[in-house]
């Protein structure tokens, strides 16, 4: 689901000290006190015509449902576009991506009680016996910790907390006796192991057969895992040791948790994307509510409210205070360093952020949730999805859109929080959009690229668990489901938890360590679940006059706070900040000006210029934000010269059995060697050369003449490798990155240059791949020895009816 909410606004306060099971149950019924309060800002919409859409929700699930069931399953996903199912290890390797599917038919575990909130009671029935006859936990295959947790182990407790209360209504399930809790419980077992380090923090991968670090494993070598990896386990852990009475579940989760707080950045309070399992240390310090840490915030404020520990709506709050603080800039949610949180660490924004809004309604910070949405829904509007990212001028910066269902969720919350009739059009929207961009005859494909409409082979298990849930309660009435949803909370993959685990199987230890790493600001309490018939009631227009004023802020430049302040000061007298594009490094005094910012210009040996900020240096807040805006702009600016000057990707392309052409992999160019642009495609057998760097003489020509070579980065410049594989008669070569886990979906087009000297003698063709893409030449050829590509200026139809794999197509510009 989604992250923090926080205090501005009228509302009132939950009693810190009163019983857990009113205070979880007063935190979540928050979300409705108020559904019918909203009537101004759009037209009500008609009971006939939500009962419409509602129906539209309900066959949409039925196709994409059915569609998986006929020409998926037992498989753990639908593959839409060749209507058959997506098993791990026959299919091309999509990377981390993968680490998602465990062969346990992970798209019927996730859609459980997403049956049951569209009252497919019957099918839920048979959906449970298929999960119990057919479901193996015991396979031999490496998944993601955070990913089985919250979808299969959240998959089945929402399975089996809907199980017992149609078994109490008494029509169906009459034969339950808590299998489902059996399987989660032996899941819960499996996952243990990945919790043996010292820190307490999980390792990100575990075999679900073998565990960690055993040699049949292939797992537990791993040093880091992402923030939200760690963070977001302690409602389904502590819902399984609630449900079974085995305290061990919840005492890891909660252990997790609590190195997360104590090694937060203790300036900030934020805390970083990626941190060393062992040692504590953050590897990545940039901080933000998206990818990598956005369900982290989330599980704190959740926890609370399931769990009745007033110590984790402490630390939310406390984190919530620094993302409103740093992070929040209205209605942009932008990354900060967790040590200089004034110093934007990226000028763009990932799609998982959405879910925000979402949680600053259940926190009760309702108007930045309004903003922020509002945001998000107008990026939408120009680009009929939510594109993976998009810069701080709302253009695409990631093209593809594996139909995320966070927007959705949060759209569905502002309308429980508001009664706005506004958010049931936004919802029509999402519906039309799917259905007319992402539909295809065997269930709905992810869009590959937002801008051209293309699609991709994949649709993910979270689209049936979340995306239908979401819409289909926007527009039900409260009669239109067969059981009271305010008795759940939703998990971050949606699933239903009872409420009355609060009060279930109380034997953890709750210390209460908050206090002992802050003193908290009381005021941050103050505005937890607030009544919105209290929050709005002197003013019927006010979510409408929040949002009218971002109406067309997608076509125009960034909505920069700071900018605002600044155009209304320099308005009335005061100069306007240096702009990047006017700034000349001889000029004094736009170094004076630098000087001012808190900006330090240094000369390079190489003759460029480098520009670092220390805002604290800044003569005053104001400079110090001017400072930031202007290395902004001169990040872009640096950017757009590069990207002008860039060659455009290559493809390299396995045209050989099993793949056919159906696996391109997006290469960087050579600056020499022969141009794919201008000439025919090179096509041979791949073989490693000897040595690998290819920085000497190969010692094995004989296994590279008449074939494209691989090659590893490093040691030696490009140009030589090349001359090295030439002169063995190598007809192409293949750069492969040395970093591991590299890759093009995350890392700007690399461009191979020269080595300043004349390469005209190179006439072979030489591409680069990064790590991830080039682990999947060297898998093939560790399966099948004899792989042949394609090297080409673009991937070639290899075939009538065969569906082209174009991964990592993304390209940033960084400097």
């Amino acid at each position: 689901m989604s992250e923090a909410g926080g205090g501005r606004g009228f509302g009132y306060s939950v009693p810190q000290r009163a019983p857990w099971s009113l205070v979880a149950a007063t935190a979540a019924l928050c979300l409705v006190s108020a559904t019918s309060v909203w009537t101004a800002g759009a037209s009500p919409m008609s009971r006939e015509e939500k009962q419409k859409l509602g129906n539209q929700v309900l066959e949409m699930f039925d196709h994409a449902y059915g569609n998986y069931m006929e020409h998926a399953y037992p498989a753990d996903e639908l593959m839409p576009l060749t209507c058959r199912g997506r098993v791990r290890g026959q299919e091309p390797s999509r990377g981390d991506v993968d680490d998602a599917l465990g062969k346990f038919s992970l798209t019927l575990i996730d859609s459980l009680d997403t049956l049951v909130v569209l009252n497919k009671t019957k099918e839920f029935e048979d959906a449970v016996r298929k999960v119990l006859r057919d479901v193996n936990l015991d396979n031999d295959v490496v998944v993601s910790v955070f990913e089985t947790n919250i979808r299969v182990l959240g998959g089945l407790l929402g399975g089996h907390s809907l199980a017992i209360m149609l078994k109490e209504k008494g029509e169906y399930m009459q034969w339950y006796n808590d299998e489902l809790l059996q399987m989660a419980k032996q899941l819960g077992y499996k996952l243990l192991p990945a919790f043996n380090t010292t820190s307490g923090l999980p390792y990100p991968r575990i075999n679900l057969k073998f565990g960690i670090r055993k040699p049949e494993a292939r797992t537990g070598t791993e040093t880091d895992t992402c923030t939200a990896c760690a963070g977001t386990l302690i409602l389904e852990f502590a819902a399984l040791s609630r449900f079974t009475g085995a305290t061990i579940f919840e005492e890891y989760a909660r252990k997790a948790l609590d190195f997360l707080w104590e090694k937060r950045q203790r300036s900030s309070n934020l805390v970083g994307v990626t941190i060393n399992i062992h040692t504590g240390d953050w590897v990545r310090k940039d901080s933000g509510v998206g990818a990598g840490i956005d369900s982290y915030y989330e599980y704190l404020l959740k926890a609370y409210v399931l769990l009745g520990d007033d110590s984790f709506l402490e630390r939310f709050n406390t984190h919530y205070d620094a993302i409103m603080r740093y992070i929040s800039q209205p209605p942009l949610l932008l990354d900060v360093h967790i040590h200089k949180p004034m110093l934007n660490a990226r000028t763009w924004m990932d799609a998982l952020l959405a879910f925000f809004p979402g949680l600053q309604v259940l926190k009760g910070d309702i108007r930045p949730a309004i903003e922020t949405h509002e945001m998000l829904y107008q990026v939408i509007k120009k680009h009929n999805f939510l594109p993976e990212a998009f810069t701080t001028d709302f253009r695409v910066h990631w093209a593809q859109h594996p139909l995320r269902p966070e927007f959705a969720e949060s759209t569905y919350f502002l309308y429980k929080a508001t009664g706005d009739p506004y958010y049931l059009e936004v919802g029509k929207t999402l519906i039309e959009n799917l259905n007319k961009y992402a539909r295809v005859p065997c269930g709905f494909a992810a869009m590959k690229d937002v801008r051209t409409g293309s699609h991709e082979d994949r649709m993910d298990s979270f689209f049936l668990a979340e995306m239908f849930k979401y819409l289909y309660l926007l527009f039900a009435d409260k009669e239109d489901v067969i059981f009271d949803i305010e008795d759940y909370i939703f998990t971050t993959e949606a699933h239903l938890l009872p409420l009355w685990l609060s009060t279930t199987n109380q034997r953890i230890s709750k210390k209460n360590t908050t206090s002992e790493y802050t003193e908290l600001d009381d005021s941050n309490f103050d505005w937890t679940c607030p009544n919105t018939q209290i929050l709005f009631p002197n003013d019927p227009l006010y979510a409408q006059s929040i949002r009218e004023p971002l109406k067309n802020v997608v076509d125009k430049s960034c909505p920069r706070g700071i900018i605002r302040v600044r155009e209304e000061s320099f308005r009335s007298g005061a100069k306007p900040p240096l702009r990047a594009r006017d700034f000349m490094a001889t000029n004094p005094e736009h170094l004076e000006i630098l000087k001012k910012m808190g900006v330090s210009l240094i000369h390079l040996k190489d003759g460029r210029v480098q520009l670092v900020q220390h805002a604290i240096q800044a003569a005053s807040s104001i400079d110090a934000e001017d400072g930031l805006r202007f290395m902004q702009e001169m990040i872009e600016l640096s950017s757009q010269q590069q990207k002008e000057q860039q060659l455009p990707p290559r493809a390299v392309q396995i045209v050989s059995h099993p793949f056919f052409g159906r696996v391109v992999l997006t290469a960087g160019p050579a600056q020499f060697g022969l141009d794919l642009s201008k000439h025919k495609e090179t096509r041979g057998f791949v073989a490693s050369s000897k040595p690998y760097n290819g920085c000497s003489e190969l010692t094995n020509p004989e296994a590279v003449m008449g074939k494209i070579a691989l090659i590893q980065r490093g040691q030696c410049m490009f140009a030589e490798k090349a001359r090295n594989i030439q002169n063995a008669g190598a007809i192409g070569g293949i750069v492969i990155d040395d970093n591991e886990g590299s890759s093009s979906d995350t890392a700007p087009l690399f461009q191979m240059a020269g080595d300043g000297k004349d390469t005209d003698d190179i006439t072979i063709p030489m591409l680069f791949l990064f790590s991830k893409e080039g682990s999947i030449i060297l898998d093939a050829i560790r399966e099948y020895e004899e792989v042949e590509v394609l090297l080409s200026d673009k991937a070639k139809d290899r075939g009538k009816g065969k569906k082209s794999f174009v991964f990592s197509l993304a390209l940033i510009f960084l400097t």
